[in-house]
C-alpha cells in the first residue's frame, strides 16, 4: 500500500475485517526478521533456506529474498517507517540466531517484532494522502470477469480480477468494491486446526476466495507446526518463540531427558521446526507425555530473560510459570502455511490484476518447510515488488461498472443459527487436527476427505440460504480451505518437510507413501 500510494497515481483502499487494523498475523510474529549479520552473506542465507525447505524451494525466489531483503529492512523499516530494533551494549544491532540458521542474522524488538513493525508501518501509511483504511469489512468473494461479468463475450478474455464483494459488519450490508488492481494480504489458515498459534482471523479467507475464483494454488499440504507453544489450560497455545531456543534453551522430557541430540544430532535443539515438532510428537506419543519442557533458566540469567523476552515472560507468569526459574511446558501447534496462492516474482497470481502477498501466497520461497523469521521479510520483499509492479504497469479499467451485477442477498432475514455455526466450526478443526495434522497417513486422510466433503456441501447449502454474516463467511472459507489442504496432503504420497507421512515406505524424507484405495473424487468437491 505504501509503494502504490507513493506513486501518486492511485487511490488506495485498505480493508481489514477486525475492528482494529492492529489485529493481524503480523502482530503475533515474536522472534524477528531476517537481515544480514556481520559474518553473514546472501549465499549463506540461500543455503540455509534451501536446506530448511527440504529440496522444494524455488531457487530464484530464495535468491531474490536473500539479495533484496536486507536492503529493504534498512530502507523501508528502519529509515522510512522508523522501526527501532534492539541493539547490544556497544550500540550495534543485536542479531540473534534461530533454528536452521547458520549465522546470527535476525533483527528483533524484544519478543514483539511483528507488532512493532506493524505499528510503525500503519503510522507511516496514515501520513500519506490518497489512502483510505477501513476496518470491520470482510471480503466475501473476488469479482472476476469469468464469474461475474454479464457480457457473454468476457468469457473469451483472460480471467481478470475486478475487485471484491465486501460485507460491512456494522451496516450489515454487502458492498461491490471495484478496483483496477486487487492485492490479497489475508494471512494464514491456522484456525482450521483445533490447536494453533494463529489469531481468530486466520481462517484461510484469501486462499478460499482465490481458489473459488480459479487462481492456481500450490504446496498447501505443507503446514508448519510450531514445536513450542504454551501447554497450559487456558493459554490458547500461546507461541513460545523459536528465538528462545536460539538464545540457548534446551528441550527435555518431563523426566529430565534431553532428547534432541538423539533425533537431530547435527542440529540438536536448533534443528528446523519440522524436525523439532516431529521429535516432540514422537516423545509424547511413544511415552505418553502430556508435553515436553523448554528450559532457558539453566542457560541464561533471569534478568536477561526478562529483558529479551518480556511478553513471553509475562504471559507465562499469568499461568503460574516463571521461566526465569523453571522450564516451560510446551507442545506443537499449527503455525504457518508454506503454500498458498502461487505468485511470480512480482506477487502476481495466475488471475490477471490479482496479487497476493505474505502467508496467503506461495512464492516458492519456503518449499516444504519455512526457515524461521523469513516470513516477515517475504512480506516486505514481495509487498515492495507488488507495489512497484502495479505502479509501473497500470492500465485503464477493463470493464465498465455497469457490467458487474450487485450482490444478491438471501431472503432469510434472521441470519444463521449460531449453535450450528459453532458445531461445524469445531468439526472442521477437530477433523484437521486428528486426520491432517502433524503426522499423516492414507487412512486418516481418507476419513478427512469424506468428512470434510460432507461438511463443505452442508455448509455451502447453509451459506446460500441464510443471510450473510462474518461468521458464516468465515465458516464457508474454513470448509473450503480445509478441503484444499486435505486433498493436497492426500495426493502427495511422499514425506517432505512439514508434510510427514507415517506410511511412507522409505522414511521421512523423499519417500513414497504406501497406497490405499480411497473412494473420493477430489475434483468433484470443487
Amino acid at each position: 500500500a505504501l509503494r502504490v500510494a507513493q506513486s501518486g497515481s492511485f487511490n488506495v483502499l485498505v480493508i481489514t475485517r477486525p475492528a482494529s487494523p492492529d489485529e493481524s498475523n503480523t502482530r503475533y510474529a515474536q522472534g524477528g526478521i531476517v537481515s544480514r549479520g556481520p559474518s553473514d552473506s546472501a549465499d549463506l542465507l540461500v543455503q540455509d533456506v534451501l536446506v530448511a525447505g527440504a529440496g522444494c524451494c524455488l531457487p530464484a525466489a530464495v535468491r531474490l529474498l536473500a539479495e533484496e531483503g536486507p536492503a529493504l529492512v534498512q530502507r523501508v523499516l528502519i529509515e522510512e517507517a522508523g522501526v527501532v530494533f534492539d541493539r547490544d551494549a556497544a550500540g550495534a544491532w543485536s542479531y540473534t540466531r534461530e533454528g536452521g540458521h547458520s549465522a546470527r542474522r535476525i533483527l528483533h524488538v524484544g519478543d514483539a517484532t511483528g507488532r512493532t513493525i506493524q505499528k510503525c508501518l500503519l503510522a507511516r501509511l496514515r501520513q500519506l494522502p490518497h489512502v483510505t483504511l477501513r476496518t470491520g469489512l470482510t471480503a466475501i468473494d473476488l469479482i472476476t470477469s469469468s464469474h461475474h461479468i454479464e457480457n457473454p463475450l468476457a468469457r473469451y478474455e483472460p480471467p481478470t480480477c475486478l475487485g471484491a464483494y465486501v460485507y460491512d459488519a456494522e451496516g450489515k450490508r454487502v458492498h461491490r468494491v471495484l478496483a483496477r488492481h486487487t492485492i490479497l494480504a489475508t494471512g494464514g489458515l491456522g484456525r482450521i486446526y483445533r490447536y494453533t498459534t494463529n489469531p481468530e482471523g486466520a481462517r484461510g479467507d484469501g486462499l478460499a476466495m482465490a481458489y473459488r475464483a480459479g487462481a492456481r494454488v500450490l504446496n498447501t499440504e505443507y503446514i508448519q507446526f510450531h514445536p513450542t507453544t504454551l501447554a497450559i489450560p487456558g493459554a490458547d497455545n500461546f507461541l513460545i518463540s523459536e528465538a528462545v531456543r536460539g538464545e540457548g534453551a534446551k528441550l527435555y522430557t518431563p523426566d529430565g531427558r534431553h532428547f534432541m541430540e538423539t533425533h537431530a544430532p547435527e542440529w540438536g535443539d536448533l534443528a528446523p521446526r519440522d524436525i523439532v515438532a516431529r521429535a516432540i510428537h514422537y516423545e509424547m506419543v511413544t511415552h505418553g507425555y502430556p508435553h515436553v519442557l523448554l528450559d532457558l533458566a539453566s542457560t541464561m540469567p533471569g534478568d536477561r530473560i526478562v529483558a529479551r523476552f518480556p511478553n513471553i515472560h509475562a504471559e507465562c507468569l499469568k499461568h503460574g510459570i516463571d521461566m526465569t526459574e523453571r522450564p516451560i511446558p510446551v507442545v506443537p501447534a499449527a503455525h504457518y502455511s508454506c503454500g498458498g496462492i502461487f505468485v511470480d516474482e512480482w506477487g502476481q497470481s495466475s488471475i490477471r490484476r490479482l496479487y497476493a502477498v505474505g502467508e496467503v501466497s506461495c512464492t516458492g520461497l519456503h518449499g516444504a518447510n519455512r526457515l524461521a523469521s523469513t516470513s516477515l521479510l517475504e512480506g516486505l520483499v514481495w509487498g515492495d515488488r507488488a507495489g512497484r509492479h502495479i505502479a509501473e504497469h497500470d492500465g485503464p479499467a477493463l470493464y465498465p461498472p455497469s457490467d458487474v451485477p450487485p450482490w444478491q442477498e438471501a431472503d432469510d432475514e434472521q441470519g444463521p443459527d449460531a449453535v450450528l455455526l459453532q458445531h461445524d466450526h469445531r468439526n472442521i478443526q477437530n477433523t484437521m487436527w486428528l486426520y491432517v495434522g502433524l503426522a499423516r497417513n492414507a487412512h486418516r486422510l481418507g476419513r478427512a476427505l469424506r468428512d470434510l466433503g460432507n461438511l463443505r456441501e452442508s455448509i455451502e447449502q447453509f451459506y446460500r440460504t441464510n443471510r450473510i454474516t462474518d461468521e458464516l463467511i468465515g465458516l464457508r472459507n474454513m470448509a473450503h480451505t480445509a478441503l484444499i489442504v486435505a486433498v493436497s496432503a492426500w495426493r502427495n504420497r511422499r514425506s517432505w518437510g512439514a508434510h510427514y507421512r507415517e506410511d511412507a515406505e522409505e522414511g521421512p524424507l523423499g519417500a513414497t507413501a504406501k497406497t490405499t484405495h480411497i473412494e473420493f473424487d477430489a475434483k468433484a468437491e470443487f
